[in-house]
């Protein structure tokens, strides 16, 4: 009985029994689990058809030539509920685990929804001790770490920071960072969680993207200041990859002013190192490594949602577009377990005023 693997199979009503040893609840697929999800307005509850800006705003074309094969996209079991704006997602045990950010008219949820993609079906755990939106997270061997985020809407970070653990189904607090802020990529190397850029601002006047870089030592917990990102900005895809972290596009203070820039850490030298720009400037996108290459999703600028599918070679140093996302979406959650590529959730229109529980999937086989 302490196998995660079964526990998953309990019902709701067996995971009550069991509170406490493992993953809480699955959740049964509804009639309408395959027709692609919902939308929900944050301030109004119910589900809503699809709004006209989403048509209006969406973006597909990219500047990248094309590749040979481009690549689809399949539809997957939609989220319980619209949400967005969890900012990242993370693998832990081969499922994807979304945590935090908008939905049912609140922007500091404690959500915490498990992807299980072999069953294709999602699972409640135990939420976060700290309702939040634009949550860093990363795994780090069994563990998965909750770090910063906004407890108002995109805004008024905080420090607190939290670990874990799928057996038990428990979170644990941890030694807060430095200081508050949100919006933080983090990656886990080398036995350390690297969180870089970011947000600060308790206000929308006063909101400002940071070059902060800062790593956690579980071992000793601890952080601890490395190289500052060369240029402040928030809402980047981060990965690591060769032993060496990518950071690529994100905004800079604003949507109004998206990066396309790519950067790499290198831990050895503790410096940062220019990479081909991401062809599309673009801000709370997402990314997974696919066959050696970093696939960058969705996204938002002023009045665009983007559904480009941009890849960047590992190898190569470049650039290729791939069949874009059907439906552009921002603040999503986007991870690649095995040969397939997940990206769940996120708004359908520029900012955070629609949720959609859409889930896409995107493979190369």
């Amino acid at each position: 009985m302490n196998n995660p693997a079964r526990r998953l199979m309990f019902s709701a009503a067996g995971a009550a029994l069991l509170a406490g040893v493992g993953i809480r609840s699955t959740l049964a697929q509804s009639g309408h689990a395959h027709h692609g999800g919902g939308y929900e307005r944050l301030n109004q509850p119910g589900l809503v058809p699809r709004p006209p800006q989403a048509d209006q705003q969406a973006v597909f074309d990219s500047p990248a030539p094309r590749a040979k094969n481009p690549g689809r996209w399949i539809q997957r079991a939609p989220l319980p509920l619209p949400r967005s704006e969890m900012a990242w997602a993370a693998v832990l045990r081969d499922r994807m685990h979304l945590v935090g950010g908008y939905g049912e008219q609140r922007v500091d949820r404690p959500y915490h929804h498990v992807y299980d993609a072999q069953a294709d079906r999602w699972i409640i755990a135990s939420p976060l001790p700290l309702g939040a939106n634009h949550v860093g997270v990363a795994t780090l061997g069994e563990r998965l770490y909750a770090i910063g985020g906004f407890v108002e809407q995109n805004r008024k970070p905080h420090a607190e920071c939290f670990v874990y653990t799928e057996d038990g189904d428990r979170w644990q607090r941890i030694a807060p960072l430095p200081a508050a802020c949100g919006s933080v990529a983090c990656v886990a190397m080398d036995g350390l969680i690297h969180g870089i850029g970011g947000a600060i601002g308790d206000t929308f006047a006063t909101k400002k993207s940071i070059d902060w870089h800062v790593v956690y030592d579980p071992r000793a917990d601890r952080w601890e200041r490395r190289a500052p990102l060369p240029t402040g900005r928030d809402h980047v895809a981060a990965l690591p990859h060769g032993g060496l972290i990518h950071v690529i596009g994100g905004r800079v203070d604003s949507f109004l002013t998206n990066s396309n820039l790519h950067h790499v850490y290198v831990p050895a030298k503790d410096a940062w190192e220019m990479r081909n720009p991401l062809p599309t400037a673009r801000s709370g996108h997402g990314a997974g490594i696919l066959d050696g290459r970093i696939f960058v999703v969705g996204g938002e600028g002023s009045n665009r949602v983007f559904g480009q599918n941009e890849a960047y070679d590992l190898k190569q140093d470049t650039w290729e577009q791939y069949a874009p996302m059907p439906t552009p979406r921002h603040g999503l959650g986007a991870v690649a377990i095995g040969r397939t590529l997940y990206v769940a959730g996120g708004g359908a229109v520029m900012g955070g005023g629609i949720q959609t529980s859409i889930h896409e999937a995107f493979t190369l086989d």
